[in-house]
């Protein structure tokens, strides 16, 4: 059982910053075969911003982490990813509201607030080769893991869902952004907003594994 803290949350974000950071170049390199050849840079700017904004002031509560989260990654992240990962967060946040610890529970149900902002952000469908193709069966996972009560352990579920999601786009032919162009040339590569969205899930379940990250 056990809670997410307002601390431990911050420290996903820090390493899913990190994360994207040691991964830039990967992600640039899986859309260069698919899309702009920019995701990783790109990701790589938000997620450092977001990291300048909560170290230059510190986050009062849930509500106010996310809010400012998801406004830094739109206004430094060009393309889909800005305004598709700003919205994830900023639907999180409003669905926490002003809060400083978390159960396992309300978590799951905010970032599925989060995933159905991407859904009409993106306007797209599982199957599309897209970040929803993670984000959905995480979640899943997270529902399924034999005690969805215990956060950090739902967390792990859901971080191995969604690399095996993220394995699962390399087939799939994209009906969506620059990648659609493609056509059937767009299979056999990975997604590299699924990719991105993979590490997320890792950020998460290593910030919620942590000593100390959960209250009982």
């Amino acid at each position: 059982m056990g809670a997410a803290t307002l601390n431990s949350l911050v420290a996903w974000l820090h390493g899913f910053a990190a994360l994207v950071a040691a991964n830039r170049d990967h992600l640039t390199e899986l859309d260069s075969a698919i899309g702009d050849a920019d995701h990783g840079s790109n990701l790589d700017r938000g997620m450092t911003a977001v990291v300048a904004a909560l170290d230059a002031q510190p986050a009062t509560d849930t509500a106010d982490l996310f809010k400012r989260t998801g406004m830094a990654l739109i206004s430094n992240v060009g393309g889909a990813s800005g305004p598709l990962f700003g919205t994830f967060f900023l639907r999180l946040g409003g669905a926490l509201g002003a809060s400083s610890s978390v159960s396992s529970l309300e978590l799951a149900s905010a970032l599925r607030a989060g995933v159905s902002g991407v859904t009409v952000r993106g306007k797209a469908e599982l199957g599309d080769k897209t970040m929803l193709d993670v984000l959905v069966p995480a979640l899943d996972a997270w529902d399924a893991a034999p005690d969805p009560g215990d956060v950090a352990g739902a967390a792990r579920a859901a971080a191995e869902a969604a690399a095996a999601a993220r394995d699962a786009t390399a087939p799939l032919v994209a009906h969506k952004g620059r990648a659609s162009y493609l056509g059937e040339r767009s299979a056999g590569h990975l997604d590299p907003g699924a990719a991105s969205t993979a590490l997320l899930f890792r950020a998460l379940a290593e910030a919620l594994e942590a000593p100390g990250a959960a209250e009982q």
